[in-house]
């Protein structure tokens, strides 16, 4: 079996209702399981469609800098609060959020990632280390309850987790630029 069909697979198991609901219980696990495994099954099934619509692909995301748009502006979008809100009391919201992420930003993201040169690469990694910085300080430190749906203990786990993700892309770039990863392929 191919990854499109692993892809296909994941993606049916996180929109089965009791998965769906569980995921979207707990906060973290809505904001950094659920939705970075939907970008996956995305990245995943868009090998099928790679082949069987190059020329689209080629056409419209010759250089990579679209897809990588549209998978940041998906991204960007999914992490504000109200959106991660409306996902669980707006089933219309919710819909679009197990079609965007997969369709929209995991194929972007699979499709872009090999066409952008070291220094886009890098420039994506830091504007999301960045981000992640941010959104762990909004959340962690945050004196209102920024989301209806969850806790206030939820966000402040949230707000770590953010924290502790862009730690690792920190440790990420600071391996990439001390150690030269071709030295060891």
């Amino acid at each position: 079996m191919n990854q499109s069909f692993y892809g296909l697979l994941l993606w049916i198991f996180l929109v089965a209702p009791p998965v769906a609901n569980f995921m979207e219980s707990v906060m973290v696990i809505h904001m950094h399981m659920q939705m970075p495994m939907l970008v996956i099954s995305g990245m995943l099934m868009a090998r099928f469609f790679q082949k069987r619509f190059s020329g689209f692909f080629e056409k419209w995301n010759s250089n990579g800098v679209p897809g990588i748009t549209l998978f940041v502006v998906i991204m960007i979008y999914w992490m504000l609060p109200r959106t991660m809100d409306e996902a669980l009391t707006t089933p219309l919201v919710e819909g679009f959020k197990f079609i965007s992420l997969p369709f929209l930003a995991g194929f972007s993201l699979r499709d872009s990632w090999k066409k952008l040169n070291p220094f886009g690469k890098n420039s994506i990694i830091v504007s999301f280390t960045v981000l992640f910085l941010g959104l762990g300080w909004l959340y962690i430190w945050s004196p209102v309850q920024l989301c209806n749906n969850y806790l206030v203990i939820q966000q402040v786990t949230l707000g770590w987790g953010f924290l502790t993700t862009a730690i690792g892309m920190v440790v990420y770039l600071g391996y990439n630029f001390f150690i030269d990863p071709s030295a060891y392929e």
